[in-house]
């Protein structure tokens, strides 16, 4: 699910209070503990300082709607539009319930990739690059998007076109906008499905989507749809809904603006040579793949031209799992949707359709990831011995990784960042 680049919002790592909300894409597999769930993608630090506490509305929803009906006319909503989109709109209980929400646990990495990779979706993905080959030509022609990433991302954010949600948009954004936890983010997005009603592309009663309002085959949501939907089948409407030309079309223009590189490989994987500095897997180091290559990592073999691309290593189980270099592409991804386990999904299915994406090294099936609260624990215990995690909020962005290498250093561990169960057994032992 793409999510608005700055000046709209700034991607950063995802906030405990934007979680819930971001996570909402129709078919997404659960994510991994270690990284920000789908969404799908992160939101800024604007949208997630728009996050409000649970306080009750001291005003009624029709109230409400009537003050956001004059913001919406000032925005250049029309007031028959407006009238039509809201009639008989009520606030909706689950939508409530799915934004409070903070699930305690969540699967691993290699859970979450073994239903993304799952027979069935590799199959039927197979089959579809077949039957839609001129299409995907003619958009991959247009935006240098190859067919294959975008029928992952297709497979993965509504099981090609599938499962898409089934709410409507309106009343989901009016009710988070009502007595949601981010109030401001859920009436831009609003404001931008009542101009998308306005503009003639969907009818009201077909604007269905998630609890979150992410729409369609490939799950946009409003604002990340009046800037990039594109109506590549001619029809005069952008209609990610009902046609997959637009749905696909318009996930490509994503990509394409997110700085995706034609022929150019996601990244690969790799073995990491005996002693190897494990704080090196951190997003923010980047290198040349001479310069890793130099430091004993054995990726494949490469064309002379690939030497110079810049890459990031990725440890996305710790030390003990699978290794990863990843490139421009696999970042192009991140902007689709924040979070690694889900690129290394796309890279990895997109890879699975032409017979690849094995993952060679082992991961560690026996570690059980930590559950949200004990993250929580994890971070207040850093915390509390000076290391600087950041707030306690259960993610594991970039400071609580930094945090957790430091802690690791002074064990003499492999510096990696991954926040284990043995890690937080040495912080509750006072070691």
């Amino acid at each position: 699910m793409p999510y608005p680049k700055a000046p709209e919002l700034t991607r950063t790592l995802l906030t405990g209070a934007t979680l819930a909300f971001l996570s909402a894409c129709a078919d997404n597999p659960p994510q991994a503990a270690t990284t920000p769930p789908a969404a799908p993608a992160a939101v800024t630090a604007a949208a997630s300082g728009d996050a409000q506490p649970v306080i009750p509305p001291s005003i009624s929803f029709e109230q409400w709607r009537d003050g956001f009906r004059s913001q919406a006319l000032n925005a250049g909503i029309r007031a028959e539009v407006f009238d039509r989109a809201f009639s008989g709109v009520t606030p909706d209980q689950a939508v409530i319930d799915a934004d409070r929400s903070q699930p305690e646990f969540t699967r691993p990495v290699w859970e979450y990739l073994d239903g993304a990779l799952s027979a069935q979706r590799v199959a039927k993905g197979k089959a579809l690059i077949q039957q839609n080959a001129a299409l995907l030509a003619s958009i991959e022609e247009r935006y240098g998007v190859e067919p294959q990433t975008l029928v992952a991302v297709w497979g993965m954010e509504s099981n090609f076109g599938q499962i898409m949600g089934s709410r409507s948009v309106i009343r989901s954004l009016a009710t988070l906008a009502y007595e949601g936890r981010r109030p401001g983010f859920a009436q831009s997005q609003l404001i931008a499905a009542l101009l998308i009603l306005q503009h003639g592309d969907v009818k009201p009663e077909r604007m269905i989507g998630s609890w979150a309002g992410a729409m369609g085959q490939t799950q946009f949501i409003p604002t990340t749809y009046d800037t990039h939907a594109v109506d590549f089948d001619g029809d005069g409407r952008r209609d990610i809904w009902d046609s997959s030309a637009d749905a696909l079309a318009s996930t490509a223009h994503y990509l394409q603006a997110s700085g995706w590189r034609h022929g150019l490989p996601w990244g690969f994987e790799v073995t990491l040579p005996k002693g190897f500095d494990y704080a090196l897997a951190d997003a923010d180091i980047r290198k040349p793949l001479r310069e890793w290559q130099g430091l004993g990592i054995a990726p494949p073999v490469l064309p002379g031209q690939l030497t110079d691309e810049s890459a990031s290593l990725l440890l996305p189980a710790g030390h003990r799992g699978p290794a990863f270099l990843v490139l421009s592409n696999f970042r192009a991804i991140l902007k689709y949707n924040n979070s690694s386990s889900y690129a290394l999904a796309i890279g990895l299915l997109s890879e699975r359709f032409q017979g690849a994406g094995k993952v060679i090294g082992e991961w560690p099936r026996d570690d059980l990831p930590l559950s949200r609260s004990e993250r929580i624990e994890l971070q207040e215990r850093l915390s509390a011995r000076g290391y600087e995690p950041g707030a306690a909020d259960s993610i594991i962005g970039a400071n609580t990784r930094k945090a957790i290498r430091a802690y690791q250093q002074s064990l003499g561990w492999p510096a990696d960042g991954y926040p284990s169960q043995e890690l937080i057994k040495q912080l509750r032992e006072g070691r």
